[in-house]
């Protein structure tokens, strides 16, 4: 197999097989095999491991992710690469693409039948190691943390500002309800920054790639774990306005309500939302269930 790292080698690739890049679908193919090695690295596969993979675009980094994992599901939703993917990886037995949209895929589901249900639910936890499309990388991320799936660590490149929300912390600008759920569920740690020269076609933003450690057990306790986002996403809808007024704007409850939730929990109505800790979201969060429930 020729040497994906080549840019000469994507363009005759890409050129033979008639393809046409759609900026649309987020395609710019990585091309530097230093953090393809840091990106798998970080994974730590071994042969036990199922790794998959999100948009493997014409195999690159696929190829290394089962040249360490036992067996590699990559999903990619342009049926017009799975030519290219067919002659990139026809060397690699335990690689295996499926045409399908991430954003709809059960991915337990998947690991089960591929596995005979020895990963995914009630079986062994797997890992995803991705380029994520730039353009769905907020809704991927939300549907492979909240769906419960068996996951215990993503490594995933993404565009470097939303790298940096990932792991903010509370005051910050780049904090944001997107940090608080990620932190939720699992210790974000930006393991390298690249540079988007390392792409062909070359995208606009430079990108970083992001180990996601599943945690074990939430940081924080919960009563219930739908109203903690709700309030979340309540106190950053309105950034600019005080703590109070974004919970009031939310039309969740009145503002006598969430007075009387903030006075409670200690909470200073006038903070605004992106000062709160995951600590101070769960405890009013927990309060506003509390009074809702009381109320009934």
């Amino acid at each position: 197999m020729r040497e994906l790292t080549s840019p000469t080698t994507v363009r005759e690739i890409i050129k033979a097989h008639g393809f046409k890049v759609r900026k649309a679908l987020g395609q710019n193919f990585l091309m530097d095999a230093n953090i393809i090695d840091k990106i798998v690295r970080a994974a730590n596969l071994s042969e036990n491991d199922l790794a998959f993979e999100i948009g493997p675009g014409l195999g690159v980094l696929t190829r290394r992710l089962a040249q360490e994992a036992g067996r590699v599901l990559a999903v990619e939703i342009d049926q017009n690469l799975l030519p290219i993917l067919n002659e990139t990886l026809a060397d690699l037995p335990n690689a295996e693409v499926i045409q399908a949209d991430a954003l709809k895929v059960d991915f337990d589901q998947l690991a089960a039948e591929r596995t005979q249900g020895q990963f995914g639910p009630g079986g062994k936890a797997y890992k995803l190691v991705a380029n994520l499309p730039y353009y769905i990388t907020t809704p991927l991320l939300l549907h492979l943390l909240t769906s419960g799936f068996n996951l215990e660590l993503l490594v995933v490149m993404i565009q470097k500002e939303v790298a940096d929300r990932l792991q903010a912390s509370p005051g910050g600008k780049d904090y944001g309800s997107l940090s608080v759920v990620v932190q939720y569920y699992t210790v974000p740690e930006i393991v390298c920054k690249v540079p988007k020269t390392v792409f062909y076609p070359v995208p606009d933003v430079d990108s970083a790639v992001i180990r996601l450690t599943r945690r074990p057990v939430p940081p924080v306790q919960l009563r219930n774990e739908e109203t903690f986002f709700k309030v979340v996403r309540a106190a950053f809808g309105q950034r600019r306005k005080t703590l109070i007024n974004a919970l009031t704007g939310s039309g969740l409850a009145s503002k006598e309500t969430w007075l009387s939730v903030l006075n409670e929990t200690g909470l200073d109505p006038a903070r605004r939302g992106e000062t709160l800790s995951l600590e101070e979201f769960a405890a009013l969060a927990n309060q506003f269930w509390l009074l809702r429930e009381e109320a009934l």
